[in-house]
């Protein structure tokens, strides 16, 4: 069973039509706060199970729950058509977050919040050697991955390839030796690849790239973590495009 838990993340569930098995709700927990969530899994004929704080502490592994869980289908993972179909749906310039083999719940689900609000059409993530899309990752983004394209990819040196050749995408690599991000054109069709947590991106990811650019780091600490460059990053190309 597949658990997703906190009160955005399964209220969100809900709105987007995500197929849910079960709500979970602590028998303790104030009605105002999911009052909501009950009505919504009311109309769609949920079925709802009221347990012991405890019980619900267990089946969550402890984590912080807010007095609601649900049990869900895994995540309906789309194409790179999918994605580029988005894009010209809403007649904008495509607009993509490639991470690399990043493996820290907190940073993916961070990183798919941000991508949504800023306007990302999908986030790309590789089978192998990254962070599931778990509960904790369902919770930190707020409810995002429900709304997000997230597509799974094998070598991520060959999409860089396909989304240069095929899809004409400006692919942008992050690593602390590039060029200062406010000085690079980052409009037009494109990819921010976003590296993993301390090693950054891999050595053919980064030589793939069109282009590699940085954040100007003038205090005692030389990097920031994936989430944190990542927003940055997208928030200037929203910035760009005006």
């Amino acid at each position: 069973m597949d658990l997703i838990y906190g009160r955005n993340a399964v209220l969100e569930a809900l709105r987007s039509g995500h197929n849910i098995n079960k709500i979970f709700v602590q028998e303790s927990a104030k009605p105002g706060g999911i009052s909501e969530i009950l009505a919504l899994a009311k109309a769609k004929h949920l079925v709802v199970e009221t347990l012991t704080l405890d019980k619900l502490d267990k089946l969550t592994e402890g984590a912080r729950h807010q007095g609601v869980a649900a049990a869900v289908a895994p995540i309906e993972f789309a194409t790179l058509a999918d994605v580029f179909k988005k894009a010209a749906q809403r007649q904008e310039e495509p607009f993509l977050l490639i991470l690399d083999e990043l493996q820290d719940p907190q940073n993916v689900g961070a990183l798919i919040r941000t991508a949504d609000a800023a306007g990302v059409h999908g986030v790309l993530i590789p089978k192998r050697h990254s962070c599931p899309l778990n509960a904790t990752v369902a919770k930190i983004s707020a409810g995002a991955v429900e709304y997000m394209k997230v597509v799974q990819i094998g070598n991520i040196s060959q999409t860089i390839e396909e989304l240069q050749q095929k899809y004409n995408c400006w692919v942008v690599g992050a690593d602390m030796d590039g060029t200062c991000y406010s000085e690079t054109d980052l409009k037009g069709p494109i990819a921010l690849v976003i590296g993993a947590e301390g090693k950054g991106l891999g050595r053919l990811v980064k030589e793939r790239c069109d282009a590699v650019v940085s954040l100007p780091m003038k205090g005692g600490v030389n990097s920031l973590n994936a989430s944190a460059a990542g927003a940055i990053l997208m928030y200037e190309v929203v910035r760009q495009r005006g």
